[in-house]
């Protein structure tokens, strides 16, 4: 079994970022907007090293023509130093890979198959649960005291915790633990036109908040991090008015 094929090069988003002393969010949202006004082309996105968190980045990898065009966009001073680093990477290709090399990069690739598989089973059986939960789900004519919608949930853990709004949606409908919907409602108003909202208990969105916040790594004053989310993102713990 020979799992080594041969593929052009690419140089990662992270590597980009470490070249240029950028942080690597902002390399790729870099990328992103290149992407968007078809200055390059839309690079592959793979998985590159678990952190010290335990959490796996996702990185771009970009082509050599396209990655002068990201250092020029971030910082055009650096541009020798790619020059280099690309001819470091050709250098490295054109060196046949000895058997231990050939041995290793196929064990490498392997674990990472298994770690890939492992990872869409579990985002599979996220998904039957959540099937399962709607399959329950009642609708309301009007929202039960014991419930309620996202706009509220995003006001209260704001003032609560300082969170804005997207970040209250990552944690109901993104993060690993999210609370489960209790169910919909109609709304009434006649330009709904017969539409339905969702709703959450307040006693599991409570729950899920604190959990979230207590699983947070507080970076500065205002500041925090989480092991599921990338990047910073504002916290204030008990914020009051």
């Amino acid at each position: 079994m020979n799992l080594i094929t041969s593929t052009a090069l690419t140089m990662s988003s992270q590597q980009i970022a470490d070249l240029v002393g950028s942080r690597h969010d902002d390399v790729k949202r870099s990328i992103d907007r290149l992407v968007a006004r078809g200055v390059i082309s839309q690079p592959p996105v793979a998985d590159g090293p678990r952190s010290a968190n335990g959490v796996v980045v996702q990185e771009y990898h970009v082509c050599k023509r396209d990655s002068f065009i990201v250092v020029a966009q971030l910082s055009p001073e650096f541009t020798a130093a790619l020059v280099d680093r690309w001819q470091e990477l050709e250098d490295q290709a054109a060196r046949p890979m000895t058997q231990a090399e050939i041995t290793a990069a196929n064990a490498n690739h392997l674990v990472e198959m298994e770690r890939q598989q492992r990872e869409q089973q579990v985002a599979i059986d996220r998904i039957e649960r959540r099937v399962e939960v709607i399959a329950e789900q009642r609708v309301w004519d009007h929202c039960p005291q014991n419930c309620i919608p996202l706009g509220r949930i995003q006001a209260e853990m704001n003032k609560a915790y300082g969170l804005s709004g997207p970040m209250v949606s990552f944690v109901l409908r993104q993060w690993p633990n999210q609370p489960n919907h209790a169910g919909m409602v109609r709304n009434v108003h006649e330009e709904a036109k017969g539409s339905q909202y969702i709703v959450w208990s307040k006693s599991l969105v409570t729950a899920a908040f604190k959990r979230f916040v207590s699983e947070c790594q507080m970076v500065s004053a205002t500041q925090a991090t989480h092991p599921y989310f990338e990047g910073r993102f504002r916290l204030v713990r008990k914020v009051k008015s």
